[in-house]
């Protein structure tokens, strides 16, 4: 008896591509759908199972239903010469009617009723016009969210009522009050230190003018009392050369 063909359609139906950078977990979907009116079990299995993280690794799939299956490849370091030889295998079985116990199902399963498709790992690393993309579609998410966060503060501000308006108006008018009693005072202020600077002055100036006119008597009065003083020694000597 040849061997069944894989009833499920699997999306992507050969190969598993993971983009890297592979310095983070790397998830990708895979898809099972089964067109048939059975309930099908199915399993995954990897030839590198230390490598991958499978949810759901196992399951049953109704008539006419689809399972996203996701693949996460756990970090590691990539070289690109390196070509990959992990691969995927997707075994599954027509589930029997009122069996509840998959796994003694699967134990139980004869050879001829098994079905598989198998699929290997493609690891691709974005270009630098790709990365150059993806860094401006993220600034252009950013973009958008903080325009939506703007918009829906807009949007609560567009809602407050008119008494909480008159409240937040009168407020603002408080304050500019307080800011021109504020300005006035600071002019004020100044206008003072300004006047208090120009009598200051005035009061140096004259106080330097007194100085210089009490100096000019006693500079005037020096030369009369050497005079006098002359004419003593003068007086003396006529004196006791006449006696």
């Amino acid at each position: 008896m040849s061997k069944l063909e894989q009833i499920l359609i699997l999306d992507p139906p050969s190969d598993l591509r993971f983009r890297g950078p592979f310095t983070d977990v790397v998830t990708t979907n895979l898809k099972l759908r089964n067109p048939s009116d059975r309930r099908v079990c199915f399993k995954v299995k990897t030839t590198a199972p230390r490598r991958y993280c499978v949810r759901p690794n196992s399951g049953v799939i109704d008539p006419g239903a689809t399972v996203t299956i996701s693949v996460m490849l756990q970090p590691f370091d990539y070289d690109p010469n390196e070509k990959s030889k992990h691969k995927f295998m997707v075994q599954t079985i027509f589930a029997p009617h009122g069996a509840s116990d998959l796994e003694a199902m699967w134990k139980d399963a004869k050879p001829d009723d098994l079905m598989d498709s198998k699929l290997r790992c493609v690891f691709e690393m974005p270009s630098d016009s790709e990365k150059m993309n993806e860094l401006e579609s993220t600034k252009a998410a950013s973009v958008l969210n903080a325009s939506k966060a703007d918009g829906t503060s807009g949007a609560k501000a567009g809602s407050m009522d008119d008494a909480e308006m008159r409240k937040v108006m009168e407020e603002c008018k408080r304050l500019q009050s307080e800011m021109g009693k504020l300005l006035d005072e600071n002019r004020q202020l100044k206008d003072e230190g300004l006047r208090m600077r120009k009598a200051n002055q005035y009061d140096s100036s004259v106080s330097k003018s007194s100085a210089m006119l009490s100096k000019e008597p006693a500079s005037k009065s020096l030369p009369s009392l050497l005079v006098v003083i002359a004419a003593i020694f003068i007086g003396f000597f006529l004196g006791k050369f006449v006696l």
